[in-house]
């Protein structure tokens, strides 16, 4: 399946339509404004575009604060600065005429293309770094084993998810920026769990086989994760399954051709691991 590279939020506001006293509180922190162009990727920002200063360019992305997902913004800003190494630096955090806005440094790079080897290479590299971090206990985080063992049998014993790792979850192609000097950094943490590490290429599996690879091939480019390979097979197996079950809900609550691609491909994932063919550790 080709992704499609368009695919934007439909709710997405432009920067010229924030309310003046929230653009003027960011002025008062970055100088004044030459020019903003929108990012067209992702789902779950109201706004996500890039300023430019005399200073240089700064992403930002925000939303309502009276909206539901406004502790996404929360989140990522907590996260910020444990996630150094693969993440991009915090610069702000501005709350002003009814917006919360984020404003991170400026990543030169491109969105990971999950059928190009020289950027799933780079991901893999990433997801290394990143299983390698320990996840911050100061912050709320959902553990694996909860979230995922929701979707399966009570008596599941789903202890192989647990784990002292800050999982990212959301490999979606834009939340990949391959930087030519850095290599992939990751953006957008709403989604971060603490777990076991070899979830991580678990859930770029999905991703890989949406973009068009089979099963066996996606497997193959999660064993470049060291993580990866501390799973084993009854552990890859039950997560696939409660990973198909988490995308099928996800696809009944907002059927789209992104959710409805990637329950199927999850699914693919889930049955290509129940019929034992699975690449594991």
């Amino acid at each position: 399946m080709t992704v499609d590279r368009t695919q934007t939020s439909s709710s997405r506001r432009n920067w010229e339509e924030l309310p003046p006293t929230t653009r003027a509180a960011v002025e008062a922190v970055t100088g004044p404004i030459i020019r903003a162009d929108s990012v067209i990727a992702g789902f779950s920002s109201q706004l996500a575009t890039v300023i430019e200063t005399a200073a240089g360019r700064t992403f930002v992305k925000g939303v309502p604060q009276r909206d539901p997902e406004v502790w996404t913004q929360h989140r990522e800003a907590a996260l910020a600065r444990h996630v150094g190494p693969v993440g991009p630096r915090l610069r702000w955090q501005i709350a002003a005429g009814g917006w919360d806005l984020l404003g991170f440094e400026f990543i030169a790079g491109h969105f990971a293309d999950y059928r190009v080897d020289s950027d799933l290479t780079a991901t893999a590299a990433a997801m290394t770094t990143l299983g390698r971090l320990r996840c911050p206990t100061e912050i709320e985080l959902k553990d694996a084993e909860v979230r995922w063992g929701a979707y399966l049998d009570e008596d599941v014993d789903t202890r192989a998810f647990a784990g002292e790792a800050l999982l990212h979850t959301d490999w979606n192609y834009s939340n990949v920026i391959i930087d030519d000097q850095h290599g992939a950094r990751l953006v957008d943490w709403p989604w971060a769990t603490r777990g076991a590490a070899w979830i991580d290429p678990g859930c770029w599996i999905v991703w890989l086989i949406f973009a068009g690879q089979d099963p066996a091939a996606a497997e193959r480019w999660a064993t470049r994760v060291p993580a990866w390979h501390t799973a084993s097979e009854h552990d890859l197996r039950l997560f696939s399954g409660a990973l198909a079950a988490e995308w099928s809900a996800t696809a009944h609550r907002r059927p789209n051709m992104w959710t409805c691609g990637l329950r199927d491909a999850a699914h693919r994932w889930a049955a290509h691991r129940s019929a034992g063919s699975g690449v594991a550790g």
